[in-house]
């Protein structure tokens, strides 16, 4: 547990660097509740630490053993709906998607572009993170067929971006940001771990799949298709 709480410090260490820089050296300025922000440093170091151990005990290993029980099964109907729900569920769950959506939904209602009431801001941030969710549920199962059938991913990819360029041109303004954030907080904290799992654990069971060619891409298009799907969202609002 020391080695790892250590190990987590020194991952810190560069932020805590940079801020000790420009707050003693640029802005000549010592840290304001010192005693606090340190506190504050250790609650993070010891909640990095046992994040880590839980993905280690938890995360990682049901993920690739759910993984290859369906892949031994041999139902590819069973392994499509897994990987969808595993999408949608862990971005559901996401907190910086939750945090984003209502932080969406307040700029919308201030700019006018919704009411600014609790309801229509509760509807407006719901449906965003529905979309997200979705897509990412869809990404999900693309990236499960990619492995499956051996497709190229660049090809995916370059196509995906063409896409997102193309909406960009048709979607509403106010939509555009929004939608390109999405794909970024969509790849954090719960998806990350398990949809990595997932990707491993299914490259390393299928005949004829490289693990460090073929698990890995998932995040790739559980970062890509939410800018279109959100884009399309806001066109759908518009």
């Amino acid at each position: 547990m020391l080695h790892s709480m250590l190990g987590s410090f020194r991952d810190l260490l560069p932020i805590i660097l940079v801020i000790a820089f420009f707050q003693l050296v640029v802005l000549q300025e010592p840290l304001p509740n010192l005693g606090s922000i340190l506190f504050g440093l250790l609650l993070v170091v010891l909640g990095l630490t046992f994040f880590i151990f839980g993905l280690e005990m938890g995360l990682f290993p049901i993920g690739e053993s759910m993984a290859q029980a369906f892949a031994r099964k041999g139902s590819v109907a069973w392994l499509l709906l897994f990987a969808f729900c595993l999408g949608f569920g862990t971005t559901i769950a996401e907190p910086a998607l939750t945090a984003v959506a209502a932080e969406a939904a307040d700029v919308a209602a201030e700019g006018g572009m919704i009411p600014h009431t609790k309801n229509d801001m509760d509807d407006y941030a719901n449906g965003l993170r529905l979309t997200v969710a979705l897509s990412v549920g869809f990404a999900i199962v693309i990236g499960v067929l990619r492995i499956l059938k051996g497709w190229p991913i660049h090809i995916m990819i370059i196509g995906g971006y063409i896409t997102v360029v193309a909406l960009t041109w048709f979607a509403p303004e106010n939509i555009i940001g929004i939608a390109y954030d999405s794909g970024g907080v969509t790849t954090s904290t719960i998806t990350v771990p398990l949809v990595t799992a997932l990707g491993v654990g299914l490259a390393s069971t299928i005949k004829g799949r490289n693990p460090m060619l073929d698990g890995f891409g998932l995040i790739a298009f559980a970062s890509l298709l939410p800018m279109i799907f959100v884009m399309l969202y806001g066109m759908v609002l518009a």
